[in-house]
């Protein structure tokens, strides 16, 4: 039976991310120094985790250059992207990889978006899987400057939301079962809210 995996912000072809850092300044947000190593490595290991059988949801910014998207036929498994703000040229070239194009999926009650949607929008769904934020997560809001407005944050993870950008995958996609798990540990919602829906 096929598996069902989950995967975001690949940015294939991109030297750019190579020399990003954490945000501690230190260390560097992935190991690599170069594109051309680091697609390859990230080819060998989404093959093999993903059978050619089993269906991918990419959360957006599969590549920054075009010629990267030459990458995708390499890559098993049968492919959904729900678009981030890096797919930027033109839908067939995207239908050529991609079984389906989407902004944003449900899937057992939970909504799969690129950018983390605002909380107002959270509605029925248990929980926002989501990309965009590489190592970085949602944190629970604290409250609000008095001088000037601004949203403070805690340390504490907001459980609302849960990103599978590749720096938190070990840089391939991870089974939604899987996902599923880590979202259970930290106290999130599995399937949809207020049986709102079916969870299936």
């Amino acid at each position: 039976m096929p598996a069902t995996f989950l995967v975001s912000d690949t940015h294939f072809g991109h030297n750019g991310v190579c020399h990003f850092m954490r945000s501690d300044g230190e260390t560097k947000l992935r190991p690599w120094d170069t594109a051309e190593e680091m697609d390859e490595e990230m080819v060998r290991r989404w093959n093999e985790r993903v059978r050619p059988t089993d269906k991918v949801y990419h959360c957006g910014d599969v590549v920054i250059n075009r010629k990267a998207l030459g990458i995708m036929r390499r890559l098993n498994g049968d492919k959904v992207l729900i678009r981030g703000n890096h797919d930027i040229f033109r839908d067939d070239e995207y239908r050529q990889h991609f079984r389906e194009l989407r902004a944003y999926h449900v899937l057992n009650g939970m909504i799969l978006s690129h950018i983390p949607l605002h909380e107002a929008s959270l509605g029925r769904f248990g929980t926002n899987i989501h990309g965009h934020l590489h190592a970085n997560r949602v944190m629970k809001a604290r409250g609000v400057d008095a001088k000037t407005g601004a949203t403070l944050y805690s340390d504490e993870i907001d459980p609302r939301y849960h990103c599978v950008c590749v720096e938190q995958t070990d840089f391939a996609p991870i089974l939604f079962e899987d996902v599923v798990k880590r979202i259970a540990a930290e106290g999130g919602a599995v399937g949809f809210k207020n049986g709102n829906g079916p969870a299936m």
